[in-house]
């Protein structure tokens, strides 16, 4: 079987509402591209009916693979549908769509002809964000303050939901990730860097969603339980040894 160009990984948590319009604009998009792509979506842990909407669609759309984990995390989810892709790009996708899916097209080839990984980034010059409310957005600097004083120098967005991964480098990176909650992308971002994998942040347009998943005050603590976690991943050299 030939490889896919593409393969886009949704992650789905209790996404029933918000996952059949975000699937429809997926595919619209794809049909307009002259590259082979496929779809994953990974639900796990949901408490609706996420997982009967995405295999009710995938019968509809031969493109779509549907995978079920029992348990909760999003870091779980990403790294399931990242090492279940076949594609030669593998590109995260939030459920939300806040950054527009005809934004991807920037994080390839021939935009990027030479990218290891791409991450969209909030910050970046030439970004945008709407509809975001002051304290989300103060809240979110200074957790991207601590992730650059502990673990990521540099990268002013390590948080945005949308990334794209070279293949070779993403089945370097992900069997190495050890964490399955929110901070999985910061330890992902960190196994680049001790990997020598070049990050390039992309300035994309996003919007605010109110019906985020994330909890400030709770996730917020757990995120940094999870940097500490990292940073001594890093110092111990556990991210160096074959998985």
């Amino acid at each position: 079987m030939t490889s896919p160009f593409l393969s886009i990984i949704i992650p789905a948590h209790n996404e029933e509402h918000r996952l059949p319009h975000t699937l429809e604009q997926v595919f619209a998009f794809l049909t307009r591209q002259t590259y082979p792509s496929e779809v994953l979506v990974v639900e796990n842990g949901s408490r609706d009916g996420t997982l009967a909407v995405a295999q009710r669609f995938a019968r509809r759309h031969k493109g779509l693979r549907v995978f079920h984990e029992e348990k909760a995390g999003k870091g779980l989810a990403v790294r399931r549908g990242i090492l279940e892709a076949r594609g030669e790009y593998r590109f995260l996708c939030d459920a939300d769509l806040s950054m527009p899916i005809e934004e991807l097209p920037r994080f390839l080839p021939p935009a990027l002809p030479e990218a290891e990984i791409v991450i969209a980034s909030r910050e970046a010059p030439g970004a945008v964000r709407y509809n975001e409310p002051f304290h989300r957005h103060l809240t979110g600097r200074v957790f991207n303050l601590i992730i650059r004083l502990l673990v990521l120098p540099g990268l002013q967005d390590t948080q945005c939901g949308f990334k794209c991964f070279r293949a070779d480098v993403a089945e370097d990176i992900f069997p190495r990730q050890t964490l399955t909650g929110w901070a999985f992308d910061v330890e992902v971002l960190a196994i680049a860097r001790l990997r020598g994998y070049r990050i390039v942040e992309l300035p994309i347009p996003w919007y605010f969603n109110a019906e985020s998943k994330v909890s400030v005050v709770r996730d917020s603590w757990r995120m940094f339980l999870d940097l500490l976690r990292i940073r001594r991943n890093i110092r111990q050299g556990i991210y160096d040894e074959t998985p």
